[in-house]
């Protein structure tokens, strides 16, 4: 089950940020003043081919593949991130998403379930 982390760094100037996390997902939800959710990133397939699917208000949709860093023999681990990458399963990750997110305030929950529902060509 998801479980929110404490303390997560807030930057100014941006939307509030609230971190969630499990075996499965990452899940970073901003919100706005009012609370309303203006923008998610939901990480998933952690342990295998990790993909992070993006949605926010002015922008819509990306879908990436989450590259570690770690394929540099005799470096030190990079930074990851956020290639290019080809489809997103919606159905599937929806699905199992509903199964991680019971512990989400229900409001929230269900606007990423639907969200990933109706993800384009999903």
């Amino acid at each position: 089950m998801l479980r929110e982390m404490s303390s997560v760094r807030q930057i100014k100037d941006e939307p509030r940020r609230r971190w969630f996390q499990d075996e499965h997902f990452d899940l970073v939800i901003w919100n706005d003043e009012s609370g309303e959710i203006v923008g998610f990133q939901l990480c998933y397939d952690k342990t295998r081919s990790e993909r992070a699917l993006t949605w926010k208000t002015a922008s819509g949709f990306s879908h990436n593949a989450v590259d570690s860093g770690e394929d540099r023999p005799g470096r030190y681990k990079a930074t990851p991130i956020l290639v290019a990458d080809g489809s997103f399963d919606a159905e599937t990750v929806a699905a199992v998403f509903l199964g991680h997110s019971a512990t989400l305030d229900q409001r929230s929950a269900d606007f990423i379930y639907y969200k990933l529902l109706g993800y384009p060509n999903g």
